[in-house]
């Protein structure tokens, strides 16, 4: 007995698109077929591509929305960290989920159904935005499924009580270790000490790495190393990695192999990387977003992400990952249909493969994650910026937005 059926569904498979049916059971995939019988509950997908919910790799709902209380004028990584800083001294948990609140309920909205969400820790802020940010995991657990990444914005060697802050929050719950060696004085030390509490506490990392406009004191090489020394290949990824655009395709290429081998995830981040790049250049900008396609090719797996929503590191944002893998798109000149196709992966399998999600994807068995895109085809819903129409989070319907209606004379 199927509790709901989806009709007339375009879904992938493989690199194919089949129509089909889609029979869902206690917020499982039960069935897939040209035609299912049944006169139960139904929704017409009225051919539309549907995939699997999409997949926000790479967000910050701690300090999303505070524009009104930060000066955004320089654009640099400096101001946003400097401003950043100062607004967290009147952070509290109710203050952060209001916030935090407002940016998810978005980005539900326009088809995200897994989050991993960056959440700093530090002697100003102490627990608040994780604690804030926890309660918002627990409260939309009913939509889209969180995970929380600890990390040291402000440092960690350099930031005496940050590591213990860390520790209480892996002891919470939070199971992914995060890092940003450029804010501190020995970055190498706050890569060797994040990996040896991520081997303590048995947990996953995902670093901000190598965010700057030059390409002096790179560190991805040695989180490559680091990985392999360790045994934490697949469970291990950098985030910006701005520096690795500027480098000669040569070494491009041996990066890419070496990212490869070790298993060390890349996630792009174009909002915020084209902001906040290349403000010290008045001609030849560089854009500062690593394109993805040579790492792909390489055996790397990839995925696009938000990063920040309304603060001083991306004034703007709504929320939707395909207008984030669109962006990307125009920046890195993709324009065939198999790379555009790419580009949905990117927030939808290549992220699954990066966030290690069990049971991901539209298959008998797997969890009624669904939603449907107005477009005929992967390639379409990226080029076009196509509107999510609907979600099922487990078979259930989680939002839905009508099409636009034209009032012909």
């Amino acid at each position: 007995m199927l509790d709901l059926t989806v009709r007339r569904a375009a879904i992938l498979d493989g690199t194919a698109l089949r129509r089909c049916d889609i029979g869902i059971a206690a917020g499982r995939i039960a069935a897939i077929a040209p035609a299912l019988p049944g006169d139960g509950p139904e929704i017409d997908a009225e051919h539309c591509l549907v995939i699997p919910g999409l997949i926000e790799t790479h967000l910050h709902l701690d300090k999303t929305c505070i524009l009104d209380r930060c000066r955004a004028e320089e654009g640099t990584l400096a101001e946003a960290v400097r401003e950043t800083a100062a607004a967290k001294r009147g952070f509290t948990a109710e203050d952060v989920y209001a916030r935090g609140r407002r940016t998810l309920e978005r980005c539900i909205a326009h088809g995200t159904m897994h989050v991993r969400t960056h959440v700093e820790l530090d002697p100003v802020v102490g627990t608040a935005g994780f604690d804030g940010v926890r309660q918002l995991a627990r409260d939309y657990a009913w939509a889209v499924d969180m995970e929380l990444c600890a990390f040291p914005q402000e440092g960690l060697l350099n930031n005496p009580g940050t590591e213990a802050l860390l520790v209480g929050a892996l002891r919470q719950g939070a199971t992914v270790l995060g890092a940003a060696p450029y804010t501190d004085s020995d970055p190498r030390g706050q890569i060797d000490r994040i990996f040896a509490l991520a081997r303590e506490f048995d947990v996953d990392i995902d670093m901000h790495l190598d965010l700057a406009e030059t390409t002096d004191g790179m560190q991805v090489e040695y989180v490559c190393r680091k990985t392999e020394e360790y045994g934490w290949g697949g469970r291990v990824a950098v985030g910006h990695a701005t520096q690795l655009s500027l480098v000669p395709r040569a070494r491009y290429d041996t990066i890419a192999a070496q990212l490869a081998r070790a298993g060390v995830a890349v996630t792009i981040l174009p909002a915020t990387d084209l902001y906040l790049m290349g403000r010290s250049h008045d001609h030849a900008v560089p854009r500062g977003v690593v394109p993805a396609e040579p790492l792909r090719r390489a055996g790397v797996t990839c995925s696009l992400a938000t990063n920040n929503v309304l603060n001083p590191f991306t004034p703007y944002g709504d929320g939707s990952l395909i207008r984030i893998a669109n962006l990307y798109a125009n920046v890195c000149h993709v324009a065939r249909p198999a790379e555009l196709a790419g580009c949905l992966d990117m927030i939808t399998g290549s992220a699954a493969r990066l966030m290690r999600l069990p049971g991901y994807g539209i298959a008998v068995g797997h969890a009624a994650d669904l939603v449907a895109i107005d477009a005929a085809n992967p390639a379409d819903a990226v080029a076009t910026v196509a509107q999510p129409l609907w979600g099922l989070k487990k078979g259930r319907r989680s939002f839905a937005r009508p099409r636009a209606l034209l009032h012909r004379p």
